[in-house]
């Protein structure tokens, strides 16, 4: 009875497990493709103008399509690998608009090598892009603070935005990022959402590894 027992434990254990990885992998696939696809046709029309800068570029986006791709499907990552792939990202970005952007991207981490939960931040970064940078025709902005120890990882992103466009802000991929940080960080995670009166909207995380 008793080995009975200590089996459906098991069994009921192992059927949790797949389905928390199962459901990972759902919210990971959701992770927005449309960039790049947008990111490819800038650069089609990049090509003749600036054909080194499109070459560069290419390089880029190969680089983020393999990390998404492969790196993305791992359950841990470095931070540096991340922090590289939102580098790509912002750079990106700044090719696709005609008009100024102030982008800011303070790292402040004792260890590259810190091990995090893939494709973290980024919907954090595409959220102030797609209902800040679009949306606005002159004077967007995005400051990003990253702090890193060895026990905790802090990051705050800020933007400015159409306060018309407000109520649309919040949208799915946040959301999938909430349900990745139950799922990983469970009881680990800090998750802070605000807007002030300036049309400044902030997000902050904070981990404990």
């Amino acid at each position: 009875m008793i080995r009975w027992l200590i089996i459906q434990i098991k069994i009921i254990l192992r059927l949790k497990k797949d389905k928390t990885q199962a459901e990972l992998m759902h919210l990971k696939s959701q992770v927005n493709p449309h960039f790049f696809f947008n990111t490819l046709n800038n650069l089609y029309g990049l090509v003749e103008k600036d054909t080194a800068k499109a070459q560069q570029l290419i390089l880029k986006l190969s680089d983020m399509m393999r990390y998404s791709i492969y790196e993305g499907q791992n359950d841990w990552v470095t931070l540096g690998d991340e922090i590289t792939y939102l580098e790509n990202y912002m750079d990106l970005h700044k090719m696709r608009y005609h008009k100024e952007i102030i982008i800011r991207f303070d790292i402040d981490t004792v260890d590259r090598n810190i091990k995090i939960m893939p494709l973290l931040f980024i919907i954090m970064v595409e959220n102030a892009f797609k209902h800040g940078v679009e949306k606005l025709r002159k004077d967007a902005f995005v400051y990003i603070r990253l702090k890193a120890t060895l026990q905790h990882v802090d990051f705050v992103i800020e933007n400015n935005f159409d306060a018309d466009e407000q109520s649309s802000i919040q949208g799915i991929g946040l959301n999938n990022l909430k349900k990745r940080l139950e799922l990983v960080y469970l009881n680990k995670h800090e998750l802070e959402i605000s807007t002030n009166h300036d049309a400044i909207y902030k997000i902050r995380l904070r981990l404990t590894l």
